[in-house]
């Protein structure tokens, strides 16, 4: 594409039109940008230099403007550099930057219009600027008058501007000011000024020359040489500056409280800073480092909040329910009362989105008075993210971890990481063995990131992880958790928590003098209606939804279903649909939003003896189906012969869903029956429970959440195994009020239950 061309970040080097540089590359991604360049965009990249000084510069980074350079010649070196000479063509805006490739940006541009000048004004601009650059060349024996014909045989205002740049002595970041200025006329008032500004240094020099001259003898050449160095850099300004930033260094090393070896190490590092030139590519490097080392809170503790009254006030204010978070901090502050040294807990929130882990994460560091810091390692496939790289490597920066303790600035903060039943193995590494170093208190004492490469004290930070599914954490660090399992909330739970937490908020956020009416009532039925989650992120959504509407459509300051229809769009009924039909059960199921009521058909018709099963199944929830066919056919609850010459077709609704697991092979067995016999089962009835092939029920999980779910949807009697009995003192008392459970050893009780018959 014409105007589209591979970018070139060039750090403190500025080219401009005209011009022409040699430069030699040392890095892999300039060469493939080098390469590509060649191939597809007719040896021409885009010369851009970054507005920040940092190590790795975002897009935000990166100028407007920029310069068409080409290729004219490349040379590869034997160390493997290529060495390149490279020539500004044009001045370009930059309309946008994209991704060319993992670590190659492009970006379109488009030709820059200069404006018009009137023409006696702009011939007595470019006089001036001749002149003055005469006087500058005059000025010193030592300036070469190259650029004198350039100037005299070229009368384009834009190009004597960039020649005269190219030729002066400033700094890259003069320089970079007058590559971003399109404007000719105003680069060369601006170059007028510069060149009287180096005019003025030159006479300065000349005058301090003379006056180490009259000073000194030629006995004392090497004090001269010193002065003169002195004399220019106080003049400059430069010298102070540098030595007050080596100064400051030292003065924060003194402040720290360090083992020998780690201050031995960062004391030499600074000699090493103080003795390298500032053109050194190592100073950057080096002083980068000292930064992120020295700022680190190596003594720094914030002051913890121990009242358990107070601590917990402020955690019940904040969050509904939640009580065993609630009480295992609790636990956690009476034992530091007593021991202060013990190690902080390491919390495991497992369960469904939307139920507040997050959140009560960071009501627990605001009600320790602890820092907050969220890492979030969903998808994380690189070990390095956590632990930093090393600063042999570009761009090279310390781990997560490092970061989120500089920017706490304390070592005791909350740190979450968030979604660890997400993290990627692969040939990168392997996150979750690194995050068991992290972790452990008996290592993490001496924690070393690969960036700082020195030990620090992670013994006394709070981490709490979160997870969706318990299934999907790696067990060794499964086996180092303390997991604390969040379930579901009922439609009750929900109200309540609309009542007390959601509306108070969504009232103080939008400054609301008055406040709405809205019924209990009402809210169940958004709920019913309008979500289907486990917990209250849907909720809290449509409320500020609907409550945007209403302060500004309506006078009334009840709410009822009559204004939610009204403003909201028609919701899709949670209500439990009437069964009609024989082969048709409600089957209850634990996903990763909670638990949740579906459909499971079943339908037999003439063809061969076989098995169809659609609904997008898992390997064991097809051994299910065949574990419930060849129960039913041992059984003799039905005739064997109705299974000849018939196909049997069963379908596990919410086709767009992945469904795996054995837990409903006591359904499977049910929908079966049901189609055979041709008996209706209620829409009034679930179930939960794997079958073996005797028909013996066996414990499943997720049993609190498949019945929430069960309440949630109406349904009045749910057949569990006989070995979750101990999980039901678990399920809220509301749900057991409301629900018949049905422990169940065999499916021969089901079976006398449901269709009516004794055992054969």
């Amino acid at each position: 594409m014409d105007n589209l061309v591979l970018v070139m970040l060039l750090k403190d080097l500025v080219i401009l039109p005209f011009q022409e540089i040699k430069i030699e590359l040392k890095d892999e991604i300039s060469k493939k940008i080098i390469k590509v360049s060649n191939k597809k965009y007719n040896n021409r990249v885009l010369i851009v230099t970054p507005n920040t000084n940092t190590l790795t510069p975002s897009i935000a980074d990166l100028p407007l403007v920029g310069v068409i350079a080409v290729i004219k010649n490349k040379l590869e070196l034997s160390n493997g550099n290529l060495r390149l000479t490279l020539r500004g063509e044009k001045r370009v805006r930059i309309l946008n930057y994209k991704a060319f490739s993992d670590d190659i940006i492009s970006a379109y541009f488009c030709d820059i219009v200069l404006p018009k000048f009137e023409a006696n004004g702009e011939e007595v601009i470019k006089n001036k600027l001749r002149d003055n650059l005469n006087s500058y060349i005059e000025s010193s024996p030592n300036i070469s008058n190259s650029i004198l014909k350039v100037v005299n045989d070229n009368d384009d205002l834009s190009f004597l501007c960039d020649a005269i740049t190219t030729f002066l002595p400033l700094k890259p970041k003069q320089k970079m000011q007058y590559m971003q200025e399109v404007n000719p006329e105003k680069r060369a008032l601006s170059l007028i000024k510069d060149i009287k500004t180096e005019i003025k240094h030159i006479e300065l020099e000349e005058k301090i020359d003379n006056n180490i001259e009259i000073r000194l003898s030629k006995e004392q050449e090497e004090y001269y040489l010193k002065e003169k160095l002195k004399e220019i850099e106080l003049a400059l300004g430069d010298a102070k500056e540098y030595d007050d930033e080596i100064k400051e260094y030292y003065d924060k090393l003194n402040t720290l409280d360090l083992d020998k070896k780690t201050f031995t190490k960062l004391y030499e590092s600074i000699t090493r800073l103080k003795n390298l030139s500032s053109n050194s590519p190592e100073h950057g490097v080096l002083k980068n480092y000292l930064d992120w080392t020295l700022n680190l809170p190596w003594n720094t503790l914030s002051k913890e909040n121990l009242n358990v009254k107070s601590v917990l006030n402020k955690l019940n204010k904040s969050h509904f329910g939640l009580n065993e978070i609630k009480s295992r901090i609790e636990d956690y502050i009476n034992i530091k009362n007593i021991n202060p040294e013990i190690s902080s807990p390491i919390i495991c929130l497992v369960g469904p989105p939307g139920i507040g882990k997050t959140t009560i994460t960071e009501s627990i560091a605001h009600a320790l008075n602890r820092e907050y810091y969220k890492i979030s390692v969903g998808g994380l496939n690189d070990a390095t993210e956590l632990v930093g790289s090393r600063r042999t490597y570009l761009g090279s920066l310390p781990g997560k971890i490092i970061q989120a303790i500089k920017k706490c600035n304390t070592k005791n903060p909350v740190i979450l990481i968030d979604e660890v039943d997400k993290m990627v193995k692969d040939y990168k590494g392997d996150p979750a063995s690194t995050l068991l170093d992290i972790l452990d208190s008996t290592q993490n004492v001496h924690f070393v990131d690969n960036y700082i490469e020195e030990p620090f004290d992670l013994s006394q930070v709070m981490f709490v992880l979160t997870a969706n599914d318990i299934k999907d954490i790696p067990y060794p660090l499964y086996d180092r958790l303390e997991i604390i399992e969040l379930s579901s909330y009922n439609i009750f739970e929900k109200v309540d928590i609309a009542k007390k937490y959601i509306l108070p908020k969504i009232y103080d956020e939008f400054n609301m003098s008055r406040k709405l009416l809205i019924k209990d009532e009402t809210i169940m039925y958004i709920i019913n209606n309008y979500t289907k989650e486990a917990g209250v992120r849907d909720l809290e959504r449509i409320l500020k939804k609907l409550i945007t509407k209403l302060i500004t459509s309506t006078k009334s300051l009840v709410v009822g279903e009559l204004e939610v229809v009204k403003y909201l769009k028609e919701g899709e009924s949670l209500e439990n649909k009437e069964i009609n039909n024989s082969g048709v059960v409600n089957i209850l199921a634990y996903t990763n939003i909670g638990g949740d009521v579906t459909r499971l058909e079943c339908s037999i018709f003439n063809g061969d003896e076989k098995v169809i099963l659609t609904g997008q199944l898992g390997e064991v929830l097809k051994e299910s189906v065949m574990v419930a066919l060849s129960f039913i056919r041992e059984k003799n609850y039905v005739s064997n012969t109705m299974f000849y010459d018939h196909t049997l077709h069963i379908h596990f609704l919410s086709s767009s869903l992945k469904k795996d697991g054995p837990s409903c092979g006591v359904a499977i067995v049910t929908v079966i029956l049901s189609k055979l016999l041709d008996v209706v089962i209620g829409n009034d009835v679930s179930f939960t429970g794997e079958i073996s092939l005797k028909g013996d029920l066996i414990k499943v999980g997720g049993l609190k959440e498949k019945l929430i779910a069960a309440y949630n949807y109406g349904i009045k009697k749910v057949y569990i195994p006989f070995d979750n009995e101990k999980d039901l003192k678990e399920i809220p008392k509301v749900v057991l009020d409301s629900v018949e459970i049905k422990l169940v050893k065999n499916y021969d009780t089901i079976f006398n239950d449901l269709f009516n018959r004794q055992k054969k």
